[in-house]
C-alpha cells in the first residue's frame, strides 16, 4: 500500500487577530511544529475572508513555514533578507530527519538523505552543499544554480558523491510543502484528489460518534485533507460566504474537541488537538 499523505488547509486570517509580526511568527512556529510532529505532508493556504485582500497573509504565512522547513544550513542561500523574516529567529527547530545535526564528513553514511542546494558546474558535474565541510558532487549532470534539491549519499572519499532522490520514498519523515490557494476554500478542497477530506468544527458530530464510519474511509484514503477555520469564523460560516454548504463539499465535520471549555479554540490549537487525537486513533 502506498504511503498515506497527509494534508491539512489553514485559512490566510490565522495571523490576523495577531497585530504584531513578532507575535504572527511565533503562531506560525507553532503551526509549523504540528506540522511536523504530526507528519503532515502537505499545507495548504487558503483565505476564508472574500470582502478583504489577504495576499499579504498569505505570502508571510507560506514564507515563514517554508523558511521553518528548510534545514538551517541551507537557509542562507535560499532566503533573501526580507522584513518579513525580521523575527524568524524565534521561530523553534523543526528537529526532524531532513534537519540533521551533524556538519562533518566523517560522520557521513552511504545511502543518506540530505538535503542540498546546488551550487556551480563542474567538468564532472553539479557542486551541491549538503550541510557539510565540502560540497558534494552529482556526476554527469548540470543542475541550474541555487536550486534545492534531495539526495542520497552514493560515495565518501576525496570527493562526496550524491545522486538525487525523491523524497516521497524516503522511509522516514521528509518535512512538509506549502501550498497557497489564492481562490477560496471551495476550490482549495477541490483542488486536488483527495480520498478523504475532514472539517473541523465545534459544530460537527463529536469523533467518537463518527470514528468507526471515518476509519473505513481512511484504511482505504491515500491522500487525507484535514481542513481548519479561522479565529473568527468557522468553516460553516466561511463555506456559506461562498455560498457552499461545508457538509456537501467534506466527507465529515468532526467536532475534536466537544463540551470545549473556552468559547472559541484557535487554529495552532485545533491543530494540535485534532491531530493528536486522529494520530492516536489511526496511527498515520
Amino acid at each position: 500500500m502506498d504511503k498515506k499523505r497527509m494534508c491539512i488547509a489553514i485559512p490566510a486570517s490565522v495571523v490576523s487577530d495577531t497585530p504584531h509580526l513578532r507575535e504572527k511568527t511565533s503562531k506560525i512556529g507553532l503551526i509549523g511544529r504540528a506540522a511536523a510532529i504530526f507528519r503532515v505532508n502537505e499545507i495548504i493556504v487558503y483565505p476564508d475572508n472574500p470582502k478583504v485582500n489577504q495576499r499579504a497573509e498569505m505570502d508571510l504565512i507560506a514564507l515563514l513555514l517554508s523558511y521553518m522547513e528548510t534545514p538551517q544550513y541551507l537557509r542562507k542561500r535560499l532566503f533573501k533578507l526580507r522584513p518579513q523574516l525580521r523575527y524568524a529567529g524565534i521561530l523553534p527547530p523543526l528537529r526532524t530527519p531532513h534537519h540533521p545535526l551533524n556538519r562533518r564528513i566523517k560522520d557521513l553514511k552511504i545511502d543518506e538523505y540530505r538535503e542540498g542546494v546546488t551550487l556551480s558546474e563542474t567538468g564532472e558535474g553539479t557542486l551541491i552543499d549538503i550541510g557539510v565541510e565540502k560540497p558534494a558532487l552529482f556526476i554527469n549532470k548540470k543542475l541550474h544554480r541555487n536550486r534545492r534539491v534531495t539526495v542520497r549519499i552514493t560515495k565518501i572519499e576525496k570527493q562526496i558523491e550524491v545522486e538525487l532522490a525523491n523524497r516521497d520514498e524516503i522511509p522516514s519523515y521528509w518535512g512538509y510543502k506549502i501550498a497557497v490557494e489564492h481562490n477560496s476554500l471551495g476550490k482549495a478542497v477541490r483542488s486536488e484528489d483527495f480520498d478523504l477530506i475532514v472539517a473541523t468544527s465545534k459544530y460537527g458530530a463529536p469523533f467518537t460518534h463518527v470514528a468507526a464510519k471515518m476509519t473505513e474511509k481512511w484504511e482505504k484514503a491515500n491522500r487525507i485533507l484535514v481542513v481548519f477555520g479561522a479565529p473568527t469564523q468557522g468553516l460553516y460560516e466561511i463555506a456559506k460566504q461562498e455560498g457552499l454548504s461545508l457538509d456537501d463539499i467534506t466527507d465529515f465535520v468532526v467536532n475534536m474537541v466537544p463540551s470545549q471549555g473556552t468559547e472559541t479554540i484557535r487554529t495552532e490549537e485545533a491543530l494540535f488537538a485534532s491531530l493528536a487525537i486522529l494520530n492516536a486513533h489511526f496511527g498515520f
